[in-house]
């Protein structure tokens, strides 16, 4: 891409990381978009296959861009929440707090269940445009395993999740993405840990030094997406957050594939 038809991508990315573009919604017109953003067509499609590969857009039928997300499912009505008649604190430290909560389901007699609260973590995919994510190869204890994993950390006091995916992606590998997009925020033990994981998608890295995070890092690589559902099958994939990145990223690429061939 040269430096216009680069500044457009950058434009339109930063509308659908805004929700200026809405999930569900159709994009303006190619002759609209080529008018207001004052870029010829050709070089206009370039910026749209480029977002349609990376899953940030779909397409209907000929030229109609719509934002992915729109679902149809209703949400259910008339159903009661658990009522939290109080808690207590059991163990506390830096690092994790284990409480009991005095709950009751409805319909069920309260009792006490078990919560642990863990931090607020930030986790981020980075493509590059040879359809590579870049990822660590580390050894983690607790399984006494090696494995693939996207670069994230705990999001500190008075940080946005955002700065912690850039910083965090900096301090592990060295490369630093031009711009990071916030795909979903999810819990990955519902039932009882509550560590909200926000996971976003970086593109355009640039190298800018050597980790930092010489505890973090492990092996540093470039690994072609097209490589992912095997090293999933040979459990080489590690952690929830890692997962459903990759999940979100190969899904998106998926359905863009099924739509444009219609």
């Amino acid at each position: 891409m040269g430096p216009k038809t680069a500044k457009v991508y950058e434009t339109i990315r930063a509308r659908l990381a805004s929700g200026e573009y809405a999930p569900g919604d159709k994009m303006p017109s190619e002759r609209m978009l080529s008018e207001e953003l004052g870029i010829g067509r050709t070089a206009l499609r370039q910026v749209l296959a480029r977002l349609l590969a990376e899953g940030a857009l779909e397409v209907r039928g000929r030229s109609s861009y719509r934002v992915p997300g729109a679902v149809s499912v209703a949400t259910p009505e008339g159903l009661e929440p658990w009522r939290i008649h109080g808690e207590r604190d059991l163990y506390d430290n830096r690092w994790v707090k284990l409480q009991l909560w005095d709950v009751e389901p409805p319909g069920v007699e309260r009792f006490e269940h078990h919560v642990v609260k863990l931090h607020h973590v930030a986790i981020t995919a980075v493509l590059d445009d040879q359809d590579r994510v870049l990822m660590m190869w580390r050894y983690r204890f607790v399984p006494q395993q090696w494995g693939w994993e996207l670069p994230g950390g705990i999001v500190d006091e008075g940080e946005q999740p955002a700065e912690t995916a850039l910083r965090e992606v900096v301090e592990e590998t060295g490369w630093r993405p031009k711009s990071v997009e916030h795909i979903v925020t999810f819990q990955p033990m519902v039932g009882m840990v509550d560590s909200p994981h926000e996971i976003f998608v970086g593109h355009g890295a640039e190298q800018v030094g050597s980790p930092t995070d010489l505890e973090e890092a492990g092996h540093i690589e470039w690994v072609p997406l097209s490589d992912i559902p095997g090293l999933m099958a040979r459990g080489e994939l590690m952690g929830s957050g890692t997962l459903v990145a990759l999940l979100h990223i190969l899904a998106s690429r998926g359905k863009q594939g099924v739509t444009t061939a219609r």
